[in-house]
């Protein structure tokens, strides 16, 4: 796998969007005041989200025709940084992030060279959190390690440094929220080093937060994942796998 020079420390954002026309301007706005390159990628919107883009000149859009998940959404985002960044970082559209917290994230991963970094959520107990994205966190971290990934304590984290183009060569089958659990394992059997960074959260109350996590059929689809990358781990020694699951 062909690896940019270590000395090459481009950044560049990237937001995947649906359907968040409440939060969207305000984390554009954040994220261009810390002077990166900010890539937009919306993933089928139906709300006012697309006008609320065409207000910034300064961003770059991609748009999906039809929403298909933020995998799909994450992916495409990559290719388009990859053109001209070394590394990625993803930011959720919904508010929860602080983007001043990426300068946390930045520095991590400079001082460990090519490495996925991952946005530890703090404050994760706090009364607006979902049960559903505690449970699913913990859920999350046990399979992630089972599948062959690392030890981590938020494996659902969204806020995250990723390098390129070393991410964008892993054959990866998820294209809604389980991508980011498949990345970790697929990243980790690549050799890839995975660490964690923390990051405040704020989780708005009520209806000011919109999530798409739907608890059930992305539970399943969670599952099948983690139960595919365990198949696979068992059955495929380590070498075959490198070869198979890398461009």
């Amino acid at each position: 796998m062909e690896s940019r020079p270590k000395t090459k420390n481009r950044f560049a954002f990237v937001i995947p969007v649906y359907n968040h026309e409440n939060m969207i301007g305000t984390v554009i706005k954040q994220a261009l005041l810390l002077n990166y390159p900010v890539i937009v990628v919306d993933d089928g919107s139906t709300d006012r989200t697309p006008d609320i883009l065409k207000e910034f000149d300064n961003i770059t859009v991609i748009r999906h025709k039809r929403n298909l998940g933020k995998g799909a959404a994450l992916k495409s985002g990559f290719k388009e940084a990859s053109k001209f960044a070394d590394w990625a970082i993803s930011v959720d559209a919904d508010g929860q992030h602080n983007v001043n917290d990426a300068s946390v994230l930045i520095k991590a991963a400079l001082n460990k060279g090519r490495c996925l970094v991952i946005g530890k959520r703090e404050g994760m107990h706090q009364e607006n959190v979902p049960w559903t994205s505690r449970f699913g966190k913990n859920f999350s971290n046990f399979w992630v390690f089972a599948s062959g990934g690392p030890w981590l304590s938020d494996t659902q984290s969204g806020f995250r440094i990723y390098p390129l183009p070393e991410i964008t060569h892993l054959k990866t089958v998820g294209s809604r929220y389980q991508y980011e659990v498949e990345i970790l394992a697929k990243a980790n059997w690549m050799s890839i080093l995975i660490i964690e960074a923390p990051v405040s959260v704020d989780y708005m109350p009520g209806d000011k937060r919109i999530s798409h996590f739907k608890p059930f059929p992305d539970f399943m689809r969670n599952s099948w994942t983690f139960i595919r990358l365990i198949l696979q781990r068992a059955f495929i020694p380590l070498p075959l796998r490198k070869r198979i699951f890398s461009i």
